[in-house]
């Protein structure tokens, strides 16, 4: 499934600082449908190249960050059970700032 995924807020660090991903997820199996909580573990093992616990929490995201799906809060469609579709574009922005 081709998907568009964006790192801001400092995320991007984690990712050998590239904002924009064009990615390509396998299925997890034949089901045919990708989840959020899918899509969490293939950017855990694919993308995060270093300090995967600044992004990641459990099967998570951490506290802090921001994520949406196609411009609009996951958590208005289901946070980890959110299902994405081909060309969706998934934002992850950490809201956490050192001062």
């Amino acid at each position: 499934m081709q998907l568009t995924l964006e790192f801001g807020g400092g995320l991007e660090l984690l990712c050998d600082s590239v904002k924009i991903h064009k990615v390509n997820v396998d299925l997890p199996d034949e089901s045919h449908i990708l989840t959020m909580k899918d899509l969490l573990k293939w950017v855990r093992t694919n993308l995060i190249k270093e300090r995967p616990e600044m992004f990641i929490k459990g099967d998570t995201v951490r506290p802090g960050v921001l994520v949406l799906v196609n411009d609009c809060d996951w958590e208005l469609s289901g946070q980890l059970e959110t299902t994405l579709e081909e060309k969706d574009v998934v934002v992850f922005i950490s809201t956490l700032h050192g001062g």
